[in-house]
């Protein structure tokens, strides 16, 4: 009896060590992405809560002294009737942007699948709006809105047309801004459509040929569907992007005029550093984290439920 009871527990023991060092192992490997998340992400988010429920003033950077005055800065941010005005914009800024760079894109992915002589050298051209810094597109775009010698009023002008206050019209800066952000991620759109295009087995389209289906079915069937995945990234990163656009809108109108292009962002960096609201712009900064969790989880669950429709 002495001697079958160490031969049945020494393997057990041989088995636990190297467990519990696979798992230390595994903690170590994670932590340096644990410290980024922590000190690059978790504290400038946790400092600006807090912020967002103190009040926050200039004196405050010197004396340290903010005094908590909970959810008063989100009750102020809220009563405020620019507040209705900046949510607006940001989702007529959104939607407009989104909708336009993802059909040029794709029109463009589409366009490019074909081998034509020059095709490389265009769709490098067409990647320049990418690559230019947002401020030098916004300074260049703004010189083009300009309604005396701008390049747009002038070509209006020449076919006939009246020139069009571009910038100093309440209702056409936003168009505006609206018309540069698109030209900004079309290349974006452009780029990862145009990989999710080339992924596509050609066989696929030959086999569809042979069985007769026309352009459209070959890209109502075969195309949009396995282009779906791809779609979903696209959407979701070009969202959480343009939500968040600051410095275009800034160069261009400035948020102006009559706060016609006053997003959300605008209007956050306008209290705190206009208005030294420290507080009430973190509050919108908050608001905007949220409205960006929320789309981000809903994309995570389609895509979970677009993988299990996959395996199943």
């Amino acid at each position: 009896m002495t001697l079958v009871v160490p031969a049945v527990s020494a393997p057990r023991r041989a088995g636990r060590k190297p467990r519990r060092d696979n798992r230390f192992a595994a903690w170590l490997f994670l932590l340096p992405a644990l410290a980024y998340i922590g000190v690059f992400f978790g504290y400038p988010l946790a400092a600006n809560l807090v912020m967002s429920t103190q009040n926050y003033t200039v004196k405050s950077f010197y004396t340290g002294e903010a005094p908590f005055v909970g959810f008063a800065n989100y009750a102020a941010v809220f009563d405020n009737p620019l507040f209705g005005t900046a949510a607006l914009d940001t989702a007529l800024f959104t939607a407009g942007s989104l909708v336009f760079q993802f059909g040029l894109g794709l029109a463009l992915a589409v366009f490019f699948t074909g081998r034509f002589f020059g095709s490389s050298v265009l769709r490098s051209l067409l990647l320049l709006p990418w690559l230019l810094p947002l401020v030098v597109s916004g300074a260049v775009w703004r010189w083009m809105f300009d309604q005396d010698h701008g390049v747009l009023n002038a070509a209006l002008r020449f076919v006939g047309l009246d020139a069009v206050p571009w910038l100093s019209s309440t209702n056409w800066a936003l168009p505006a801004v609206i018309l540069t952000n698109i030209w900004i991620g079309i290349p974006f759109n452009l780029v990862i459509l145009h990989g999710g295009l080339r992924a596509i087995p050609a066989s696929l389209y030959e086999a569809a040929s042979l069985d007769g289906a026309g352009a459209w079915q070959r890209f109502r069937h075969i195309t949009w569907p396995l282009l779906r995945p791809v779609t979903g990234i696209v959407l979701m990163l070009g969202l959480v992007y343009t939500i968040k656009v600051f410095d275009v809108i800034m160069v261009v109108t400035g948020g102006g005029p009559a706060n016609a292009t006053q997003t959300l962002t605008t209007w956050s960096y306008r209290l705190s550093f206009q208005d030294f609201a420290f507080g009430q712009g973190a509050a919108v900064g908050n608001v905007l984290i949220l409205v960006a969790t929320v789309f981000g989880l809903l994309y995570l669950r389609s895509a979970k439920a677009t993988l299990a429709e996959a395996a199943a």
